[in-house]
Formats: C-alpha cells, structure tokens, sequence
C-alpha cells in the first residue's frame, strides 16, 4: 500500500507511556476482533437489526443511537512470537500508518454517508501501550485492537503487528489496515444504530444464543473492511495506485487466520461452533470478499442472511 506522506487523521490520540494507559477497574464489553439457543422473547429483536440496516439504504428514520456498551474484540492468543521475526518497521512509521489509513476510512465513510443522505461522525484512535482505560473498561495490550463504542474510539497498540505477523503469520502493511478498517466497521455499526441494537439482545438472550448474533455482527465488520478496501483499489497517492499487488491477499489471509475454527483447532486441536464469534475462517474472508466485490452497504446485512458461508 502506497501511504508514505499521504495526509494523516488528526483524530488520533496517542497516549503511549502516559497514565491514562494505566489499568484498573474491571473491563466491559468492548469491540474488535476477537477469538474464542431458541428463539428470541417478543418475536421482534432479530428483526429490529435487519429494519435499522434497511431504513438506512431507504431514507427512514434511525432513532437515537445509544451509547451500548458492545463491539467487537480482536482476542489475542498468548504471546510466543520468536524475536527475530518481529517486523523491522518503526514505532513512527506504523504510527503514521495506522494515522493515514485512519484518513482514508475518514474520507470513505464520510462520503458514503453522504450519498446515503446521511451524518457521520468521526471516530478516534487511541494509540496506547501496555494497556488502557476505555469508556467500556480497561484492557491489556493481549486483547488486541478494539472499538468501544462508549466513547466512539478504536483503541491500538502498534505492536499489534508484530502479533499479527508472528501469532498469526499474517504479515503486510494491508493486513495491518484490514484490522483498522474492521474495527471502523464497529464504528459504523454504532452510527446505524445497530450497537445498541446488539446490547438489547445481549440483555435478553443466553450467551450461546448471543455468539450467533454477534457473529453476524463481526462479519458485518468484515464486509464494511471489505467495500473499504474497493474504495481503496480505486483511489491514487501521487498519480500512482495506493493499493499495490497483493495487497488484498493480505487482507484476506489475515482474516482467514483469524477466524473461530481455526483459532480453536490451534489452541485446543478441535472446535466448539456454539461458542464461534467471529465466525469461521471461510465466512471471515466470504465477507470481506464479497465487500470487495460489491463496495456498497446494501449487499452486507448478515443479520438477514440464511447462509452466512455464502
């Protein structure tokens, strides 16, 4: 990806080494991209997810829009990364980084409101280190990017790409923006309306009933990454393409690595589909391909999908 000197977010607040990367307190639900039932009461919640994605592509009314307290958790695995894998790249350059990429999903997310007769609002990113205090409680840099949807931040520690090369073995500067873009994705879903949405069911459901919807909720996620990453495909730095070759199979590996089976088959050699998530690896790069094909907000409601493995 062609970033270098292209214009940086200036909603980024970087507080690494300060005290508000302390941590305390106990952590509430938060949102990224994390790892590892009967019907619904009142024969409605399900169904109010799918008319708040409507009424967006149709003009209606969205409500107000809660400050939930859902997302989506990037989960890491323990840390065992070998240190001579570790990624050469600078704490400045993923910094600026991770602050150009923040740009483009600004300018991407603001226009496409726009289109829709819509109001974005901004998000920020919290570079942090170690771990933090967020609206939605406290975490440890072991969690992984998240977004809270508390306070409307997406949270990061940049040596996150060290994990996602090592952990995972998805290297690449467009794996690394594949995982901001997901977590934006969080952001978009709470300026839907669709994280408070998620809090209600939460409230109403048992938790292996609530993985199933909060699958659908990542994979969402997934999709949004997925339309961003077209948009990209279409943008130019300096007369030249800002995507390069095999950017978007970074992407895709990355989220491939990432999905509930094989993170479980990993970590204990066998699966448990009524605790996935984020859902499989095949339907994490299902969606983001089918964003990248599509690039539009009507063709990614999950929450009314029949066959998430498309």
């Amino acid at each position: 990806m062609r970033w270098k000197g292209d214009r940086k977010s200036s909603n980024v607040e970087d507080i690494r080494g300060s005290a508000s990367s302390g941590f305390g307190g106990s952590s509430s639900s938060g949102g990224g991209l994390g790892f590892p039932g009967g019907a619904i009461g009142g024969g409605g919640i399900g169904v109010i997810l799918m008319i708040v994605f409507s009424l967006f592509f149709s003009g209606g009314d969205l409500g107000s829009i809660l400050s939930g307290g859902n997302g989506a958790v990037f989960t890491q695995q323990e840390q065992t990364a070998n240190q001579s894998n570790t990624a050469t790249t600078s704490t400045d350059d993923r910094k600026e980084f991770a602050s150009v990429v923040f740009a483009h999903l600004e300018d991407y997310w603001n226009q496409t409101f726009t289109d829709y007769g819509k109001t974005y609002h901004d998000p920020t990113m919290v570079l942090f280190s170690g771990s933090v205090r967020s609206a939605c409680g406290t975490a440890s840099s072991a969690v992984g990017p998240f977004y809270c949807p508390g306070d409307q931040k997406v949270y990061l520690d940049l040596s996150f790409q060290d994990e996602l090369a090592n952990n995972f073995g998805a290297s690449g500067d467009f794996a690394m923006a594949y995982v901001i873009a997901h977590e934006v994705g969080h952001h978009v879903q709470y300026e839907l309306g669709i994280s408070d949405q998620m809090e209600q069911i939460r409230r109403k459901v048992s938790e292996t009933e609530y993985n199933k919807y909060s699958v659908r909720l990542e994979l969402q996620a997934d999709y949004l990454a997925g339309c961003f990453a077209k948009y990209l495909a279409g943008e130019t730095y300096n007369g030249k393409s800002i995507l390069e070759a095999g950017d978007i199979d970074e992407a895709i590996y990355a989220a491939n690595q990432i999905g509930d089976d094989t993170l479980q088959k990993q970590a204990q050699g066998y699966v448990v589909p009524d605790s996935f998530t984020h859902g499989t690896s095949a339907q994490r790069v299902a969606w983001f391909n089918r964003g990248y094909q599509y690039g539009d907000l009507e063709h990614g409601d999950t929450f009314s999908a029949s066959n998430l493995d498309l």
